[in-house]
């Protein structure tokens, strides 16, 4: 993790638009960071989508999901996913919530989603669902509720991702890179899952490969050498977040330089 403060809500900054960039975010989901010197705070940006968040615009938020001061901008409706989570787990430093097109037939057919490649491994080998509609009836699929977050937590359990029924997945680390890892890796293997079964039965991992080859997912040299390729992917379409942060104010809209056409042969 990032050594201060100020590192941390510019990388979580940029954590945004990588998984914005990769195809995990879209207009909407969210990303979070526990606070790097108080456990019982977390970092959330306002209500924005993930491509266009800059370091102004990441508030801090009490567990219990409520912001620190005052808020003059619009919040994420579902930050209690975050909040719920981090009060139920004190291991996990970093989550992420979206609706990934890579996984989201699992989470409206009720199909399990389960390593087929090594990378995939990042995910842990089991996933399990979690379906709204059973503890709370009709809804607009929204976790808004205290409630629905600390159900969606129990559903979690020691868990690195959970599925939620017609509507998207959560998954957490123990760091904003790993998240970062872990989100991406499950998605692509969620795609090749899905394709390996249009060609015949997709075999997954073994057990034993499941645990050696998540564990090597997420050695630091890994997290670090895809986070630098992620970070120029973004850098390169002209989507990195300012690191100027002006004292808490929201921030205006990033200027994205021009991108350059192809040199004349």
């Amino acid at each position: 993790m990032a050594d201060t403060l100020k590192d941390v809500i510019a990388e979580l900054a940029l954590a945004n638009r990588i998984l914005a960039n990769e195809g995990v975010l879209d207009a909407f989901g969210h990303v979070s960071v526990r606070h790097p010197r108080d456990p019982k705070r977390y970092l959330l940006s306002r209500s924005r989508s993930p491509l266009l968040i800059e370091p102004d615009d990441i508030l801090e938020y009490s567990l219990d999901s409520a912001p620190v001061k005052p808020p003059k901008v619009h919040l994420y409706a579902e930050r209690v996913i975050h909040g719920c989570i981090y009060q139920a787990r004190a291991d996990v430093m970093a989550v992420c919530h979206h609706h990934a097109p890579a996984v989201m037939p699992f989470a409206i057919a009720g199909v399990p989603i389960v390593p087929v490649f090594h990378l995939g491994a990042a995910m842990g080998e089991e996933m399990p669902f979690w379906d709204q509609h059973d503890e709370f009836g009709d809804t607009n699929l929204l976790v808004v509720k205290p409630a629905e977050g600390r159900s969606l937590a129990r559903a979690l359990g020691t868990h690195s991702a959970v599925l939620m029924n017609r509507h998207g997945a959560t998954v957490v680390a123990g760091g904003l890179k790993e998240l970062v890892s872990r989100s991406i890796f499950m998605c692509q293997n969620a795609e090749y899952q899905l394709r390996a079964k249009t060609l015949s039965t997709s075999a997954p991992l073994h057990r034993g490969e499941i645990k050696l080859a998540g564990a090597l997912s997420l050695m630091p040299t890994v997290v670090t050498r895809t986070w630098e390729y992620w970070s120029a992917r973004v850098a390169a379409h002209g989507d990195a977040p300012s690191r100027r942060r002006t004292n808490g104010k929201a921030a205006r809209t990033a200027q994205r330089p021009r991108r350059k056409g192809k040199a004349k042969a």
